[in-house]
């Protein structure tokens, strides 16, 4: 299934857009509702929440009192983590419980005030934010909640800040305006990305060849790469030697193809096939056929793993190569040499745009790569040589 992350600051609007995804297909678990049903009357959970914050925090009938428990838990971090340390792992075995019980073929969407200030991001295969102006959170707070402006500026603060969030956002959703504005951007979002992501995950779509189109240099590559990263050390767990962003748009200033190229180092190709279906499930189905390195001293191919992203929007090569193999650590030398080099980082660009001029009509990258490849193999001995002068190790 296709698991997506919805969050956003208290007052943004994220009940809007979870509703709107529900309206197109989408199956919504929504964590307050999970938070709400583990502190029921006669759990174990509301009976350990009294334990810990007293029993002024039961209203007259015997349920919790949301907002007496919120005075005493949001009133500094350690009372908050003591709340958290009840609520998340109840939240959580009842979240998992739902995922495990949601069809293959299904769009979750994964409703998480707290996916940020929980380090969650990397669970999902999209994460998607919903933020407004903290003027208008603050507004909606009294009409919709009745709550002091002061309330709702404490609680806005004791959140994540709009920095972290940005930074695990895939999508950012700006619901400062009008209830019609965002709700386009969610059904565009429905049917341009979630629905393709879906089917190319679980049909391990491959990606459609293109010609070779270079785009202006990004400041944001790194930030989308270090996601997609992110998600890619999860999946290979403790098989995972290291995951290195890599290529052009890893290299400040440089033009580049809009494709993240992600480097996975594993002990061997054995190791890379045994997380081959990991990756695939995290979003990154592996390649068919045979994949290899072409050695710049003229020797034998080195052989590698090739799997791509399966989202539609956010195009990825994720290049998976054995540490036992010379090819992990040449993508590295050649990102860090480049960095290092902008004399030899200009020449690189003047060569990219003149191939990709002459590929422009060829439908494929092929012959691009094919045309590259007689001056990244002298460019690497210049590497080597810059290497051995600066002491560079990878």
């Amino acid at each position: 299934m296709l698991r997506v992350g919805l969050t956003g600051g208290i007052g943004a609007g994220k009940s809007t857009v979870a509703a709107r995804l529900a309206e197109h297909g989408a199956v919504l678990i929504d964590a307050d509702r999970i938070a709400r049903e583990v502190v029921e009357p006669g759990s174990a959970g509301l009976a350990e929440v009294v334990d810990a914050f007293g029993a002024d925090v039961l209203a007259a009938d015997g349920s919790l009192d949301r907002a007496a428990l919120a005075a005493k838990a949001f009133a500094d971090d350690e009372t908050r983590a003591r709340l958290n340390a009840i609520m998340h792992p109840r939240i959580g075995e009842r979240t998992a419980r739902l995922m495990a019980e949601t069809a293959e073929d299904a769009i979750v969407v994964h409703d998480i005030p707290l996916l940020v200030e929980g380090g969650l991001a990397a669970n999902y295969h999209l994460v998607v934010v919903v933020d407004a102006d903290e003027d208008v959170r603050v507004r909606r707070l009294a009409e919709s909640r009745d709550m002091s402006e002061r309330d709702a500026r404490a609680r806005i603060a004791a959140q994540a800040t709009r920095e972290r969030r940005r930074a695990v956002a895939d999508v950012w959703l700006d619901n400062s305006g009008t209830r019609d504005v965002v709700l386009a951007e969610v059904d565009a979002l429905w049917a341009d990305r979630l629905v393709p992501f879906e089917a190319n995950l679980r049909l391990r779509k491959p990606r459609p060849p293109q010609s070779p189109v270079l785009s202006p240099p990004d400041d944001t590559w790194p930030q989308q790469a270090e996601r997609a990263l992110a998600r890619v050390r999860l999946a290979a767990g403790g098989t995972a030697l290291r995951a290195d962003h890599i290529g052009s748009t890893s290299v400040p200033g440089l033009p580049a193809k809009d494709v993240l190229d992600l480097q996975l180092t594993v002990p061997s190709l054995d190791d890379a096939d045994a997380v081959a279906d990991a990756l695939a499930d995290a979003g990154f189905p592996r390649a068919d056929g045979e994949w290899q390195d072409t050695p710049h001293d003229g020797g034998a191919p080195w052989p590698k793993r090739f799997h791509y992203g399966a989202d539609p929007a956010r195009p990825v090569n994720l290049h998976v190569r054995p540490a036992d193999r010379p090819g992990w650590r040449l993508a590295l030398l050649f990102r860090d040499w480049l960095r290092a080099e902008p004399a030899e980082a200009g020449a690189y660009s003047e060569l990219k745009h003149r191939l990709a001029r002459r590929h422009q009509a060829d439908g494929t990258v092929d012959g691009y790569t094919d045309d590259k490849q007689q001056w990244v193999n002298a460019a690497f001995h210049r590497a080597e040589d810059w290497a051995a002068r600066t002491g560079w190790t990878p």
